[in-house]
């Protein structure tokens, strides 16, 4: 893996302060929990993602919650809704990310972000039946029913997964130029 730049970390630490925004507005969606919040803070991370490479996009999930528990905390004390949403964000961008740079096209592109989708979703249920759920009981004392995984988390994550994924598009679209011309400025670098 090649070494960051100057360029790229203040690129890495633009996009996470935008991301920390984002989620910032988050949002509920009637029919599920309403702790499952949607926002669109993986939006920046995909564009680190696609234009620095997967550690830039790791990073930038990373930064966006040390900065979010840093100045709202958590209900539990600990960072256990943290973790799961920098988890959620490394299992949608990376494989987006592999697949992207094997067809290095639309097509391409939108192959891995349902593939991430559908990744994220379906481990994320499988992290929260494992371990979140367990420290959300363990540090909070109160349980979810484990069916809440299938009739909420995981349907809950494939409806994130599409929205994101549709802004994402668009931003490409539009941006497809600039990304561009960014990602060859840091293989020059």
């Amino acid at each position: 893996m090649r070494k960051m730049n100057t360029r790229t970390f203040v690129t890495v630490g633009m996009l996470s302060a935008i991301s920390y925004v984002l989620m910032l507005f988050n949002f509920p969606i009637p029919p599920f929990p309403k702790f499952l919040m949607v926002d669109f803070s993986d939006v920046p991370a995909l564009i680190a993602t696609v234009t620095l490479g997967p550690l830039a996009g790791i990073l930038v999930e990373l930064f966006k919650n040390v900065i979010d528990y840093i100045m709202t905390g958590s209900d539990t004390g600990v960072p256990i809704g943290h973790v799961a949403n920098f988890m959620a964000g490394v299992l949608l961008i990376l494989p987006t990310y592999y697949i992207y740079t094997r067809l290095q096209s639309k097509k391409g592109l939108l192959i891995g972000l349902i593939t991430g989708t559908v990744v994220m979703s379906i481990s994320m249920g499988i992290l929260n039946y494992f371990v979140f759920l367990p420290a959300y009981k363990y540090f909070m004392n109160f349980e979810l029913p484990a069916e809440i995984i299938i009739t909420g988390i995981v349907p809950f994550n494939i409806l994130k997964g599409i929205l994101v994924t549709s802004v994402f598009i668009l931003l490409f679209v539009r941006l497809q130029g600039w990304l561009a011309r960014q990602t060859a400025l840091n293989k020059a670098a």
